[in-house]
């Protein structure tokens, strides 16, 4: 596609022909101190997986998760300097065969980090630990601690409406895991951006290469047709090309040869919303010599797409279709209170065994305590319904009823 050609700096001669650079951040700093904040999220999660054929066990966890963040405010002056930090720690209090800490057996996971940060005017370079949320760099906040890497990252907003991204990376942690170096990222090297032409309509561009990997490129169109206060109909589409390293582990766990492997994953969303309810249908396309690869530098939130929930639909040649429903209960009289069901399927699969298919039946329930003492509190009860063709299974995941479980409270200390 030539809109994949096109260069974070066009995007930016653009916006600066209609828009005044907005007023400086820098220039408002308060101080280092006085801008200052220390919260601590407690995290209680419950996973069970109850696989139905051919597995020796079903999966049961039960941990407390602590997540300490502290930001500093940035000193006063033309560069302001700042220090973030974070504090992991989790205790497994039940399980079996699952294991909330991927890698050795264990029953509990620590670790730390801090990043210094700069900032000139809108623009700040922030570098150490840290959390990301890129469409080719996301931190996996799914499990009991959240993903972290190490490295570099520019991020600059001196055009209104435009936000520009630039990282070098070189260290990451497993999904679910706190520890640095335990992923597989050798450099990842990205830039890119977001740019709202309206208030409705937005448009993001990225560019990514990880050493040994693969180059990636991502584009996101996002846009919002209000038909009243209550009624808006969105439309949102998100695409990955993906160019493998020959030989690259990530080709060849996702079908390839290891020879000029490509992918392409793409998906359309369609969001009509009235009142309290909203209905969804999408549609997801997988394409080239493998599935869509990610988690290999990258991040296990690195799959902007329609179409992920406990499967992502994301295998070699996969089409799959989606139905949803959500209901935010404020409008029945219970702010906080929130449910989306979802159905998923998918084929045209190809399994190296023949043609697969895989379908997915998705509730949550959600809810956050408004007022009182326990404000902020909340409530996350999520079930998957798994099935696939045998050929699926023995590749991919296995016949499967999942539930999890968070309780969640946030304290804010500073």
């Amino acid at each position: 596609m030539k809109v994949m050609k096109w260069s974070v700096m066009a995007l930016a001669v653009a916006a600066g022909t209609s828009q005044m650079a907005v007023a400086s951040q820098q220039s408002e700093s308060k101080g280092f101190v006085e801008d200052a904040s220390l919260d601590l999220l407690l995290r209680n999660t419950y996973w069970n997986r109850d696989y139905r054929h051919n597995v020796e066990y079903d999966r049961k966890t039960w941990a407390q998760g602590f997540i300490a963040t502290f930001e500093s405010g940035f000193t006063q002056g033309t560069i302001g300097v700042g220090v973030d930090a974070y504090g992991l720690l989790g205790v497994k209090l039940d399980g079996g065969q699952e294991d909330m800490f991927p890698g050795e057996p264990k029953n509990w996971e620590d670790e730390a980090g801090a990043a210094v940060k700069f900032r000139l005017s809108n623009t700040t370079l922030k570098y150490g630990k840290q959390f990301v949320a890129l469409p080719i760099l996301a931190t996996d906040d799914s499990r009991l601690l959240p993903q972290a890497f190490t490295g570099g990252l520019i991020t600059s907003n001196e055009i209104d409406g435009l936000e520009i991204n630039a990282g070098h990376f070189t260290a990451d942690s497993a999904m679910g895991r706190a520890d640095s170096d335990s992923g597989r990222l050798k450099e990842n090297n990205f830039v890119g951006g977001t740019y709202a032409f309206t208030e409705n309509l937005s448009a993001s561009l990225y560019f990514s290469d990880i050493k040994d990997q693969y180059e990636k490129q991502y584009a996101n169109v996002n846009y919002l047709m209000p038909f009243s206060d209550s009624q808006s109909l969105s439309f949102d589409f998100n695409i990955y090309r993906t160019d493998f390293e020959d030989g690259a582990v990530s080709a060849t766990d996702w079908g390839g040869d290891g020879n000029n492997d490509k992918n392409t994953i793409w998906s359309l969303a369609a969001k009509y919303s009235v009142g309290s309810h909203a209905f969804i249908l999408a549609h997801q396309r997988v394409s080239g010599d493998t599935g869509y690869a990610y988690d290999y530098g990258d991040g296990g939130g690195a799959i902007w797409v329609a179409n992920s929930y406990l499967s992502d639909f994301n295998s070699k040649d996969e089409r799959s279709w989606q139905a949803s429903y959500e209901l935010d209960f404020t409008g029945y009289g219970v702010p906080g209170l929130f449910w989306k069901s979802a159905y998923v399927y998918g084929d045209n699969i190809d399994t190296g065994n023949g043609e697969g298919t895989e379908r997915e039946f998705f509730n949550q329930v959600s809810y956050v305590v408004q007022n009182g003492a326990a404000k902020d509190l909340s409530f996350k009860v999520r079930n998957s319904t798994y099935r696939s063709s045998n050929n699926m299974n023995q590749f991919y995941i296995p016949d499967t009823n999942e539930w999890r479980l968070f309780v969640e409270y946030p304290l804010s200390i500073l």
